[in-house]
Order: C-alpha cells, then sequence, then structure tokens
C-alpha cells in the first residue's frame, strides 16, 4: 500500500494514541466511582428477585420497590439501633480486658510458656528490635493511622453513596435493561435479551444466597456463643455475619479471629476448644449441605473456577471484586455455553 500523505498517517496514529491513553487514564482516576457503581448495580441485582417475587403476585413495581426499600431500611436501621449500643459496650469492655490483661501482667506468663516452647528463639532481643523499630517509625506509624481514620470515613461516605446509586438502580432497572437491548441489532436482540435475563436472575439470587448464608452463621454463632459463654457474643457474631458475606475464605477467616478472641479473654481455655469445634462443624455443614442448597439454585459454577475466581478477583477489586467473581465467572461459562459452544458446533 502506497502511502499518500506520512504526515496524516502519523497525525492520525498520534491522536489514537493519545485518546487511549487518556481513556485509561480517566478510567484509573475513576476507579473509585466506577467501584460504587458496581457495587450499587451487584446489590440492585440482589434486590431484584424479592421485586419480581412481589410483581409476580400482582403488587405494582413501583409499589413492590416502595415496600422492598423500606422493608430492607428499616431492618438495617432496627439493627444499627440494637446492635451499635451492644457493639460500642463490648468493645469498650475489650479494651479494657486487654489492658488489664496488661497491667495485671498475665502476658508475663504467656511470655514464659513461649520462652519454654521455643528456647531457641531470643525473645528479649526480638522485643527488642521490635521496640527500636516502633521508636523510630513512629511518625509512619502516626500517618498510617491518620490514613485509617480517613479510610473509614471515606467508607462510611461510599458506603452512603453506594446506599443512593443502589436505590436508583432498583427503580430504573427494567430501563437501563431495555435501553441496553436496544443497543444489540434487532436480529440478535432476542437471543442477547434471553442470555443477559439469565445472567441477572443468577445474580440475584447469589446476591441473596449469600446474604442468607451470612445470617445463618451470624444468628448461629450468636446462639452458641452466648451458650458456651464466650465473651463479647454479639460483637463476635456481628464478625461471623460480614466475613461469611466473603465467599471461599470467608467462614474461615472470621472464624480463626472468633477463636483467638475466646481463647485470649475467656476464663478457660476450654471455651475457645468448644467454639473451635463448632466452626469446623459448622463449616462442614455449611459447605456440604447450606451452600449447596442455598447456592446451586443461583450458580452452577465448579469448584476449581470458583477458587480461580475468588482469588483472581480479590487480587483485582478487593473485598468487591471476592463478591462478584463467583457470579461473573458463572456468566462467562453462561455465554460460553450458549453462545460460543453452539457456534462452534456450526462450523
Amino acid at each position: 500500500m502506497k502511502i499518500q500523505n506520512a504526515f496524516r498517517v502519523g497525525l492520525i496514529g498520534t491522536l489514537g494514541v493519545g485518546l487511549g491513553i487518556l481513556i485509561l487514564t480517566s478510567i484509573v482516576s475513576l476507579s473509585t466511582i466506577l467501584t460504587y457503581i458496581g457495587a450499587a448495580l451487584f446489590l440492585a441485582l440482589g434486590l431484584e428477585p424479592i421485586i419480581g417475587f412481589l410483581a409476580r403476585r400482582r403488587v405494582p413495581r413501583w409499589a413492590a420497590i416502595l415496600i422492598v426499600l423500606v422493608v430492607i431500611l428499616g431492618l438495617l436501621a432496627l439493627l444499627l439501633w440494637a446492635i451499635i449500643p451492644v457493639i460500642v459496650s463490648q468493645s469498650t469492655s475489650l479494651v479494657k480486658q486487654i489492658t488489664s490483661f496488661v497491667q495485671k501482667g498475665t502476658y508475663q506468663d504467656w511470655y514464659e510458656w513461649l520462652q519454654k516452647q521455643f528456647p531457641a528463639i531470643d525473645f528479649d532481643k526480638s522485643l527488642q528490635e521490635i521496640w527500636t523499630y516502633v521508636q523510630h517509625s513512629a511518625g509512619s506509624i502516626g500517618a498510617g493511622i491518620l490514613s485509617v481514620g480517613i479510610g473509614i470515613i471515606s467508607g462510611f461516605f461510599g458506603a452512603v453513596i453506594v446506599i443512593i446509586l443502589t436505590i436508583y438502580f432498583t427503580a430504573s432497572l427494567p430501563n437501563l435493561k431495555r435501553t441496553t437491548y436496544e443497543l444489540v441489532p434487532a436480529s440478535k436482540r432476542a437471543r442477547f435479551a434471553d442470555i443477559a435475563e439469565q445472567i441477572t436472575d443468577s445474580v440475584g439470587k447469589y446476591v441473596m444466597g449469600q446474604v442468607a448464608l451470612g445470617l445463618c452463621n451470624g444468628i448461629l454463632s450468636g446462639i452458641f456463643l452466648s451458650i458456651i459463654g464466650a465473651p463479647f457474643p454479639i460483637l463476635l457474631a456481628v464478625i461471623a455475619f460480614l466475613f461469611s458475606l466473603v465467599p471461599l475464605i470467608g467462614t474461615l477467616s472470621g472464624s480463626i479471629i472468633i477463636v483467638l478472641v475466646t481463647l485470649l479473654l475467656s476464663p478457660s481455655p476450654i471455651t475457645a476448644l468448644i467454639a473451635a469445634i463448632y466452626y469446623v462443624i459448622y463449616m462442614q455443614v455449611e459447605a456440604y449441605v447450606l451452600s449447596p442448597r442455598i447456592m446451586n439454585r443461583a450458580v452452577s459454577v465448579p469448584g476449581a473456577v470458583v477458587v480461580v475466581a475468588a482469588l483472581a478477583g480479590g487480587s483485582l477489586l478487593g473485598i468487591l471484586g471476592a463478591l462478584i467473581a463467583i457470579p461473573v465467572a458463572a456468566s462467562i461459562l453462561l455465554i460460553i455455553k450458549q453462545v460460543v459452544v453452539p457456534r462452534q458446533n456450526e462450523l
């Protein structure tokens, strides 16, 4: 091919590269906003099965949306009103017990026990090195604490933004779907809409299933920890619920934290042992009884794909990535099964 005007070709190529860089830079700059939008859309899809259930019972969609939002926000406000004072009280008691633990010298018994168990380790030297590092890094630690505080405030405002966007997306979800479908050529629109509806339906059921698992773990943890006399059962139950929302490793991570807190602050280590046995049994029941019954109706993803998707999602987008990784993987498998494979069979 003969190039008629090298300057024009170079200018167009430069403008194309510049436009690509501008788009990538804009995406990076808007990553936080895009994360909020993704989380809100994810939650809106999670509310859609409940709204659809009411709509099928001849409840007008606007009334169904209003009922669902009022009930959920009311339950959330009631939960916060009931739990936050208890959490604040138990967190204060937790800090007091840790302070008392240090002041009374109880930690000395643990220190001597560690020295006896690991005689090859010079704990005095290690502690001195840690203290020296803390002294030299006081400025960095202070800056880190400040950044954590700023992160908590940003997280609060981010949660408010996500709630507002969730309400908007929930109300306008049918219009968003319809507009998206109109962008597809008419000859392929019906097929595209069918696959998109299957994907959004599976995402919604997955969100509801994950919340159901979290509630199950939180409620059972609160009841069991109260029965065995574990310290701060309400606070630990909230931890169990929040960690259970993260697939794959959430329940395990939350269980380890709860057992460690129980071991350090319970009068007897038997309480921690009982809690550990309970969570080992519960994780088996969740993995082989609760999760298959609840989640298989929403998504059908092989176990290896679940592990890879959760790890990849967590590495790319943190907790949000881990949350949406499994439905995204299920959506990709659905597209491969219903679009790619039939097309390959036609060749």
